[in-house]
């Protein structure tokens, strides 16, 4: 729906003289007369004429009005229908990638004790290979030692089992740095890390932070960077820190479900008063909402008392106040304002009357000698109260009024004054 009251420039509050005064600027400025240059000149001034021909009828007016809160809560619902469906597909992708880490790193653990073993195996094989042609050379040189007849046999045997010591090689871990292999595939930790995240740059920025990470605290610590313990262990040691940060750190807190935003109609009456007044939500719940130092535009936060939703925190609701306008009294700021008439002797000589407070009680004031139309006087402690203590002020405005019908003596006095003869 157009906004009737944007194209006018008004508020949604604004008085009927208000909005045919921003007509009429509105109008001057876009008349296609003023524009001739312009081709949307007359497309302009046509929607302005519209805007007023609904704005200026109370009827259109007020069901214009309704039509648009109807939208708005349609697009307010759908908003919130869209934000959940979002936050479903975060929590399954939040899961997926758990459930991705802990396979994956459950896949590593299981080649890294299939690797050991496979190790222990080679190193017993080798070992036994090297005992067995320690054994072998020991044996040999026993044999020509006897043969021989010698008489050095200790020696012999010492620099025998020498020999097979300096033979015997030491056994060095060959497996390099490219990690496990997993399922028959070489893990690295971009890949593990598209195994969890899928193929997307926030995989690699995944195992990328966290080397990061490993490396801004060993500088931070005052040690040097190195390389892994072990080459093996590398993308294990990278992910468990992962897995870890998905398993070990408390789970946040669920996320807070969409606001409600509503506007509560109250009387002048309910904010001097500092009711609360019911307001009914579009699930049919009827809240409270306190008006203790509010005034019009004041937004009432009720805080838990809206949308629940499944594995998010409740929502507040949002109240915009908006003051019923009175026949006599217009609420400004936490003043009250109203208007006086006086009649034309009572404005040149001054008098005490008294004007109707917004309470119905009658408040005595004093009119100043040769005072004019538009002239105010305030009288403190009579308006709204502040939410910081005090009140607000009666404002009173004074119009001098004519008599209902001519007065004879006024007429001449008036005519004698304007031509400049005097008695």
């Amino acid at each position: 729906m157009r906004d009737f009251y944007s194209i006018l420039g008004v508020k949604r509050d604004a008085g009927a003289d208000e909005i045919k005064a921003a007509w009429r600027n509105k109008a001057k400025s876009v008349h296609p007369d003023q524009n001739r240059d312009d081709p949307q000149a007359h497309n302009r001034f046509a929607e302005i004429g519209r805007a007023y021909e609904v704005l200026k009828d109370p009827a259109k007016r007020s069901r214009y009005d309704q039509q648009r809160m109807k939208v708005e809560a349609l697009e307010r619902e759908q908003t919130i229908m869209q934000q959940r469906q979002a936050a479903r597909e975060a929590a399954e992708k939040a899961k997926q990638a758990k459930a991705n880490a802990e396979r994956v790193l459950e896949e590593l653990a299981r080649a890294e004790a299939e690797k050991a073993r496979a190790d222990a195996a080679q190193a017993a094989k080798v070992k036994a290979a090297q005992d067995k042609a320690a054994q072998d050379k020991a044996a040999e040189t026993k044999a020509k030692a006897d043969a021989k007849g010698k008489s050095e046999p200790k020696d012999d045997a010492q620099a025998s089992a020498n020999a097979g010591s300096a033979e015997k090689p030491g056994f060095q871990d060959q497996t390099g740095a490219r990690g496990p292999t997993v399922g028959g595939t070489t893990s690295g930790p971009e890949e593990a890390a598209s195994r969890i995240f899928g193929d997307s740059p926030e995989a690699a920025a995944a195992a990328e932070n966290l080397r990061r990470e490993q490396e801004a605290a060993e500088l931070a610590e005052g040690m040097p960077l190195k390389p892994a313990a072990s080459p093996l262990l590398a993308p294990i040691e990278l992910f468990s820190s992962l897995v870890r940060r998905l398993r070990g750190t408390p789970p946040p807190p669920p996320e807070k479900a969409p606001d409600i935003f509503l506007e509560a109609v109250v009387a002048i009456a309910d904010l001097l008063e500092q009711k609360s007044v019911p307001i009914t939500l579009n699930d049919g719940r009827e809240v409270r909402v306190p008006l203790e130092g509010v005034t019009e535009g004041h937004v009432v936060r009720l805080k838990g008392q809206g949308l629940k939703f499944q594995g998010l925190q409740r929502g507040d609701v949002a109240v915009t106040i908006r003051v019923l306008k009175a026949e006599r009294f217009v609420v400004d700021e936490y003043d009250i304002k109203t208007v006086l008439p006086i009649t034309l002797e009572n404005a040149v000589l001054g008098c005490e009357t008294q004007v109707e407070g917004p309470d119905g009680s009658m408040v005595p004031l004093t009119v100043p000698a040769w005072s004019n139309s538009d002239q105010v006087i305030r009288i403190d402690d009579l308006g709204l109260p502040r939410a910081e203590g005090g009140r607000g002020a009666l404002v009173v405005e004074l119009r001098v009024m004519l008599w209902e019908k001519p007065d004879e003596k006024v007429t001449d006095l008036m005519r004698l004054m304007r031509e400049g003869l005097y008695l």
